[in-house]
C-alpha cells in the first residue's frame, strides 16, 4: 500500500451514468434502471454522476439519495418531545399516502436529493488521503481532478481492497 497513488485506482467517469442536475427524480430512476439492466457497463452499488450545464461535476446520486428524495416529509423522523406520544398511523393509511406522494415527490429535481461534491483528490495524492476523506465524509466515490478538470473517480471498494491486502499480507 505504501507509495500507492490515486492514479493507480482511477476509473473513467464515462463508465458511470450521467445526468444533469435539472432532471427529475423520476428521470433519474429511469436512467438508473437502464444502467442496472446493462450490467456489463454498470458498477454496483450504482452511483450516478450529476453535472451542470458546463459539464462540471456538481454531485452524485445513489439509490439511497433517490429514496430519501421520494420520502414525504410526514414520514421523516421528528425530534421527540419528552412526555408527548407520537401519533400512530395505520400501515394501510401510510401505504396509500406514501405511494400517492412518491409520484408527486418524483417530480422534484435531482439537485434536491443529490449529494453535492465537496471533496476531491488529484492523481498524485496517496490513497490514504482518499481513504481518509471517504471515511470521514461518508463517500463511496471521490472525483479526481487535474487542473480543475474531472479525469475520473476513485471508488471506496478498490481503496478498501488495497488496504485489506496490506493488512492480510
Amino acid at each position: 500500500m505504501q507509495g500507492k497513488r490515486v492514479r493507480d485506482f482511477i476509473i473513467d467517469h464515462f463508465l458511470f451514468p450521467h445526468i444533469p442536475y435539472w432532471f427529475s427524480l423520476k428521470e433519474a430512476i429511469i436512467v438508473m434502471r437502464e444502467a442496472l439492466s446493462n450490467a456489463t457497463s454498470c458498477f454496483r452499488p450504482i452511483v450516478m454522476l450529476v453535472f451542470d450545464e458546463k459539464y462540471n461535476l456538481v454531485g452524485t446520486l445513489t439509490h439511497v439519495d433517490i429514496l430519501r428524495g421520494l420520502e414525504p416529509t410526514y414520514l421523516k423522523p421528528v425530534q421527540k418531545v419528552e412526555g408527548h406520544k407520537e401519533p400512530e398511523l395505520s400501515l394501510a393509511v401510510i401505504d396509500d399516502l406514501l405511494f400517492r406522494d412518491c409520484k408527486r415527490m418524483a417530480e422534484k429535481p435531482v439537485s434536491s436529493a443529490m449529494s453535492p461534491v465537496k471533496h476531491f483528490v488529484t492523481s498524485d495524492d496517496p490513497i490514504t488521503k482518499a481513504a481518509y476523506i471517504m471515511l470521514h465524509e461518508n463517500q463511496i466515490i471521490l472525483p479526481v481532478l487535474e487542473n480543475r478538470r474531472l479525469i475520473g473517480v476513485v471508488r471506496l471498494i478498490e481503496i478498501f481492497d488495497e488496504i485489506a491486502k496490506s493488512v492480510i499480507e
